[in-house]
């Protein structure tokens, strides 16, 4: 039996609707604008809802910074609470909306990895617009470490020589680093 585009649409939607009754969000891949959208939809909409805690599973390489400081930002501006729970890897803008809730409601899965480091892009174009770009990402760098200096309860100092190069961390190292608050084996231990 093969599965045809209209019946994968379908069984996608059936998932979709089934995830929100259960006041589930999905974070899967790289943080884009649309997914920054559509994860503030659903958070407005959730919050609408009930005032039930809305749960976040997230497995994300990172993205857009500034789509990932939308849904960090919203995380904390609906009203009922947000659990994140972390799988597979979650890394420089994906670790940034995990980090969002309050320690207590960070949650990830034993196997989980997380990647901090700082923020990198390319720039061309004439020197005074490099100029420009470089200074903005030296104050995105130093906008993110006070995040994480925040998030985690490691001083700014510590954050920054972390952050320098890529930063892993495994899930008992990440829990230790005051990344994550609890490593759980199942649904029941949120």
């Amino acid at each position: 039996m093969t599965c045809n585009h209209k019946d994968s649409e379908k069984t996608q939607n059936i998932v979709a609707k089934k995830l929100l009754e259960t006041r589930t969000i999905t974070i899967f891949g790289a943080i884009t604008q649309e997914l920054s959208q559509e994860v503030t939809e659903k958070l407005i909409v959730l919050s609408e809802t009930s005032p039930d805690p809305i749960k976040i599973i997230i497995n994300s390489q990172g993205g857009h910074v500034e789509s990932a400081d939308t849904i960090f930002d919203m995380i904390g501006f609906v009203k009922p609470v947000v659990k994140v729970i972390g799988t597979g890897w979650v890394a420089s803008a994906g670790a940034l909306i995990y980090s969002a809730p309050d320690v207590k409601n960070r949650f990830c899965l034993p196997n989980t990895r997380f990647l901090l480091h700082q923020p990198s892009g390319g720039v061309g174009g004439q020197a005074t617009d490099i100029s420009i770009e470089a200074n903005e990402m030296l104050k995105m760098k130093d906008r993110l470490n006070r995040i994480f200096s925040r998030q985690t309860g490691q001083t700014i100092d510590q954050i920054e020589d972390d952050t320098d190069r890529n930063f892993w961390m495994s899930a008992e190292e990440a829990q230790k680093y005051g990344l994550v608050g609890k490593i759980i084996t199942s649904m029941d231990k949120l």
